[in-house]
């Protein structure tokens, strides 16, 4: 819908603005894949970790709708199901970004040295990740 004002030689436009939420996977599907993502993301961690001795607090498994992963400045870690539906190369980019996070909170040259350690051919997965859009 759109509604026009003139005021003197200006027009004005009024747009509605349509909204479409992103809906999270269903209850169903995420309940499938939650304890297979959990594995996962717990077996990656220990083995990236190693190459890396940080420390990290409660890992968690979520039904998000727009994020792979996040990691808070209390050392939590948190991965969406969907990663247990990705090739082993785009879930372990995630997991070690996220890790890095534990190092440098942030995406500083520092940030991406501590990636490139164990994922050198980072940029290259990170826009094949990016191609295939965020969780829907």
């Amino acid at each position: 819908m759109r509604t026009i004002w003139i005021f003197g030689n200006k027009r004005h436009f009024r747009y509605k603005k349509i909204r479409v939420k992103r809906k999270a996977g269903s209850k169903t599907e995420y309940l499938k894949y939650k304890e297979q993502a959990r594995t996962l993301v717990k077996e990656r961690l220990e083995y990236y970790n190693k190459f890396y001795g940080f420390v990290y607090n409660k890992i968690a498994i979520r039904n998000q709708r727009s994020r792979w992963g996040s990691c808070s400045k209390k050392g939590n870690l948190n991965f969406n199901y969907k990663l247990a539906l990705l090739p082993q190369k785009m879930s372990d980019y995630v997991i070690v970004h996220e890790l890095c996070h534990l190092g440098e909170f942030n995406h500083s040259i520092k940030f991406w040295d501590l990636v490139r350690k164990t994922a050198p051919d980072y940029k290259k997965i990170r826009k094949e990740i990016k191609s295939i859009n965020q969780p829907k």
